[in-house]
């Protein structure tokens, strides 16, 4: 068995089916993980989508960011741009099935054998391994439960920032939601900034660094994986941390690593050679 884990997605359905076709993947025998961020942006989201439930057990996800937009967006809690591109989605007859299977799926996913932990977009300094995996969970729970629409009324905002083991209620998941979707910078206490969408060869604000270059007691032997952040390509030379968001809906590539080898795998844009150009 071969397991797979593949950067976002972003509603690039022609470079997931070459991805697939490309290492000959089979559900009866090899696993796939997505690294978030489904939809939005891509050309057509509706099929990535319907393509990855067809998989089964064979496939999960961690969630993203824009995977929250969709489904705030699908309950009239968000609002869709012209650039997110999900109108079909939204209006699919199988559309509530998708976003259930959305919901339901994980915040962060570990593989023991391979020690590897995924999530979208990282773990912040101020959390261990075992500390984002509980709050992972308390994110999970809520959006599997009657209150997933209170979750998601409540989805958008920077605050409260940082983090603070007394938050409760929606305000604690919100944090807990940025820092597992939105994180590129942050300070050594955990404090986000949302702003920075650049690489991190460039001058950073003062007081930030990438979450990946802070100190992280726990992260010996394990290798964090992640998405989110298209803009860290040729920049990032840390053997431990895998960065898989290589800017396929903006031209760039679809890629994969194959964790048994860390032999990584990557699929041109497939959009024709038009890449959007919104951001």
């Amino acid at each position: 068995m071969a397991h797979y884990i593949v950067g976002d997605l972003q509603g690039c359905h022609g470079a997931l089916v070459e991805l697939l076709r490309r290492i000959d993947f089979s559900p009866s025998r090899d696993l796939l993980w997505c690294a978030g961020d489904l939809v939005n942006r891509g050309p057509d989201s509706l099929a990535t989508l319907r393509l990855l439930t067809s998989l089964g057990s064979s496939a999960d996800s961690v969630l993203g960011n824009h995977d929250f937009h969709l489904m705030a967006t699908y309950v009239g809690l968000g609002k869709a741009k012209p650039q997110d591109r999900i109108d079909t989605l939204l209006s699919a007859k199988d559309g509530a099935e998708l976003i259930f299977w959305l919901r339901h799926r994980p915040m962060l996913l570990q593989n023991s054998h391979h020690k590897v932990v995924l999530t979208h977009a990282g773990i912040p300094p101020c959390w261990n391994i075992p500390t984002a995996a509980l709050l992972a969970t308390e994110v999970e729970q809520c959006l599997q439960s009657e209150r997933w629409q209170n979750l998601l009324a409540k989805l958008y905002g920077n605050k409260p920032n940082p983090w603070s083991r007394q938050l409760k209620g929606m305000s604690r998941l919100r944090c807990i939601i940025n820092y597992l979707t939105r994180m590129r910078l942050c300070q050594a206490d955990g404090t986000l900034e949302f702003e920075h969408k650049g690489g991190i060869l460039g001058q950073l604000p003062d007081g930030f660094k990438a979450w990946f270059d802070w100190p992280h007691p726990d992260w010996e032997g394990m290798d964090i994986v992640f998405g989110h952040w298209s803009t860290l390509e040729q920049e990032l030379n840390r053997s431990n941390i895998i960065a898989l968001d290589t800017g396929c809906v903006w031209g760039g590539n679809l890629s994969a690593v194959e964790l048994g080898s860390r032999n990584r795998i990557h699929i041109p844009c497939l959009l024709g050679g038009d890449p959007l150009k919104t951001s």
